[in-house]
C-alpha cells in the first residue's frame, strides 16, 4: 500500500483571463520585399499576410511577456502574487539558461511560483494549456499562467523568398484557474519527428564555434548570417491540411461536440490558405468566427493562438462564455487541439 498521501485540486480548470501585446513597429510587405525578388500580391496570396510586427531593443521576450501577463491578470481579476506557476512558450529566447519564466515571474511580482520554459514551436500554447490544466486539477498550483511569446525577427533571414515574409512578434497570454464544470476538453497532441527537418534552424548554435567558420553562410554584403527558421513550404502545406484537421475532428470529439457546436475556431495563424482548408475539410458552419489574425500579425508562433483570441474578444467578434476549438502545429513536428470555454 503506498504511503504516499492523496491530493487534489480543483474539479476542473478554465480559462480565466487573456491578455496580449504586440510591438509598436508595424512592417508592411513592402519593407520585405526591399530584400526578396517577390510582389505584395504574391505575400497576400501565398499567407494572407498583409502587415506583421517586429520588435525593437527594449521589446524584449521577458519584456513583452510581461505585459501581456499583466492584462491576463487584469482581465482574470487576480493579483500575480496568486499565481502558482508560470509556463512560457518560446523558441526565441536566447539564453540557453536560466529560463525566461523565472526572470517574468519574478518581475511580475508572484510569490515564488514555478516558472519554466517548453519549446514546441508553434504547438506550444497548446502544449502549456494542458500542463496548466493539470496542475489547477492535480492541486499543484490554483491559479497557472500560460505565455506564448516570440521575437522571430530575430531567427529570419529576409534572404529567403519562401519565409522571409512570414514571421512576427508578439506575446500573448492566459491565466487558468479552478472551475466546477469542464470547460476545457481533453487534448489530442503528439508530434512526427520524422518529419522534422521539414522545419528547423538552419544551424545549431555550436556551429558559430566549432570547425571552420568560412563555411558558415554569409548574407549578400558578406556578413556572417544568424540561425534562422527555414522550412520546406509545400511539405509543411499538406501536412497541415490534410493531418491537423484530422487532430482538429479529434479534439471535437474527444469533448464529446460536433462542428455545429462551436461558436469560434482560433487555429495556429500559419496561413490564410491552411486556415480556409480547415475550415472546409472541417465543415464549420457559417456561424463559426474564424480567427484570421495573421493578416496583420504574420505567423507569431507559440504567441499566435493568445494573441488571436486577444483579439477576437477585444474586437466582439467572439465573446465570453463561446466555445472554440483551438489548434497548434509546427515544428517537431508537434501540434496540439482542444476545445475552450472562452474567458
Amino acid at each position: 500500500m503506498s504511503k504516499i498521501k492523496a491530493h487534489k485540486g480543483a474539479p476542473y480548470a478554465r480559462i480565466i483571463g487573456v491578455g496580449g501585446y504586440r510591438p509598436v513597429r508595424v512592417v508592411p510587405n513592402d519593407v520585405i520585399l526591399e530584400k526578396i525578388d517577390s510582389s505584395d500580391e504574391w505575400i497576400r496570396s501565398r499567407s494572407g499576410i498583409e502587415t506583421r510586427h517586429w520588435a525593437n531593443d527594449e521589446e524584449t521576450v521577458a519584456a513583452m511577456s510581461v505585459e501581456a501577463a499583466g492584462k491576463a491578470l487584469a482581465d482574470a481579476g487576480i493579483g500575480a502574487e496568486r499565481i502558482g506557476a508560470v509556463v512560457v512558450s518560446t523558441v526565441s529566447h536566447f539564453a540557453q539558461t536560466p529560463a525566461v519564466a523565472t526572470e517574468i515571474a519574478d518581475k511580475l511580482g508572484t510569490d515564488k511560483a514555478a516558472a519554466f520554459d517548453i519549446s514546441a514551436g508553434c504547438a506550444g500554447f497548446g502544449y502549456g494549456l494542458t500542463l496548466a490544466k493539470g496542475m489547477v486539477v492535480e492541486g499543484s498550483a490554483e491559479y497557472v499562467l500560460v505565455i506564448g511569446v516570440e521575437r522571430l525577427s530575430d531567427l529570419t533571414d529576409l534572404e529567403d523568398r519562401a519565409t522571409a515574409f512570414l514571421f512576427g512578434d508578439g506575446a500573448g497570454a492566459v491565466v487558468v484557474g479552478p472551475a466546477h464544470e469542464p470547460h476545457i476538453g481533453p487534448t489530442v497532441w503528439g508530434s512526427e519527428g520524422d518529419k522534422s527537418e521539414t522545419i528547423k534552424q538552419t544551424l545549431p548554435w555550436n556551429a558559430y564555434r566549432v570547425g571552420d567558420l568560412s563555411a558558415l553562410p554569409v548574407d549578400d554584403e558578406g556578413n556572417l548570417k544568424f540561425p534562422a527558421i527555414t522550412q520546406e513550404g509545400q511539405a509543411v502545406f499538406r501536412w497541415a491540411v490534410f493531418e491537423m484537421a484530422k487532430v482538429a475532428q479529434q479534439a471535437l470529439d474527444a469533448a464529446g461536440i460536433s462542428a455545429d457546436d462551436l461558436d469560434v475556431f482560433i487555429p495556429h495563424q500559419a496561413n490564410v490558405r491552411i486556415i480556409d482548408s480547415m475550415v472546409k475539410t472541417l465543415k464549420l458552419p457559417e456561424h463559426v468566427t474564424v480567427a484570421r489574425d495573421i493578416r496583420t500579425t504574420g505567423n507569431t508562433s507559440a504567441a499566435s493562438i493568445p494573441l488571436a483570441m486577444e483579439r477576437l474578444l477585444a474586437t466582439g467578434e467572439a465573446k465570453s462564455g463561446d466555445t472554440a476549438l483551438v489548434i497548434g502545429f509546427g515544428a517537431g513536428l508537434a501540434y496540439a487541439a482542444t476545445v475552450v470555454t472562452l474567458p
